[in-house]
């Protein structure tokens, strides 16, 4: 495999008052170019944490993370997050355009042309000159990947980007997300807790534990491209594909819950000490 990621035997630790929590232990991960990779898993294992090394917002406390930048004219990585990272006092299409912006790689109607592009994709068009409190939640959302996509960068990090829509609004941004990633072939590595999501957006899709977070079990996704959730629900092959997901993550969710009783616990005993 062509590895655009590559990560060997890392771990992270925090330091917090209650002593050392290990968020992630011993991950081994090879990630190709043009992949779309997906990672479930248990609230607290360590997904966003890894995600933000892939990002260079964290860094291992023991490990190797190793990035292949294979054209230095494209940024190396974007990042879409959960909450709404839209700047409020930007228009539409001056937030669109902010990273060609800020990474001075802006060049004049060229620029102009890809953001425009962008914006038409994700039905944006016709709110170019509109402030973020204009938009609804997923009009936001839609900004955030235009503006991400806009940019080209080698690789996406995605962060539960729908996880706060509602359904109706979830499901169109997942065919739009769907459709770029085929045009634009970056490398993707999206945060998620639905399995269905996971297969339907990922070439592949990792199961992680409960903290400390560690990876259980890799699948290949078999659907062809393009693919639709609802036809895709239809199939006895999706069905078994999600069953055997949740039956992976069914104790590791009961453990983390457990495991997060025992830290409020601990925090009250202390307080009342």
């Amino acid at each position: 495999m062509n590895a655009k990621i590559s990560i060997r035997g890392v771990n992270k630790h925090f330091e917090t008052r209650s002593g050392t929590f290990q968020a992630l232990r011993n991950i081994n991960l090879d990630v190709a170019s043009e992949e779309f990779l997906c990672i479930v898993g248990p609230s607290g294992c360590g997904k966003s944490t890894l995600l933000r090394m892939l990002g260079g917002l964290e860094t291992a406390s023991r490990g190797e993370v190793r990035i292949a930048h294979e054209n230095p004219q494209r940024p190396l990585t974007s990042m879409i997050f959960q909450q709404e990272s839209v700047f409020p006092w930007l228009t539409v299409e001056k937030n669109a355009a902010y990273g060609l912006r800020v990474t001075n790689t802006w060049i004049g109607r060229e620029s102009e042309e890809r953001v425009t592009y962008f914006l038409e994709k994700t039905g944006l068009l016709q709110f170019r000159d509109f402030y973020p409190y204009q938009l609804s939640g997923g009009m936001k959302q839609r900004l955030s990947v235009a503006r991400a996509f806009i940019t080209n960068p080698e690789i996406l990090l995605m962060d539960e980007p729908f996880a706060a829509l509602d359904e109706q609004n979830k499901m169109l941004l997942q065919q739009e997300l769907g459709k770029l990633w085929e045009e634009f072939r970056s490398t993707v590595v999206f945060i998620t807790h639905s399995l269905d999501e996971a297969v339907l957006l990922g070439d592949r899709v990792l199961v992680m534990s409960s903290a400390p977070g560690h990876l259980k079990q890799a699948f290949d996704i078999p659907f062809a491209r393009p693919r639709d959730l609802l036809d895709l629900r239809q199939t006895n092959q999706f069905n078994d594909l999600t069953r055997q997901m949740w039956e992976l993550l069914r104790n590791e969710v009961q453990q983390a819950r457990a495991q997060e009783a025992g830290r409020v616990s601990q925090t009250g005993a202390r307080r009342h000490g």
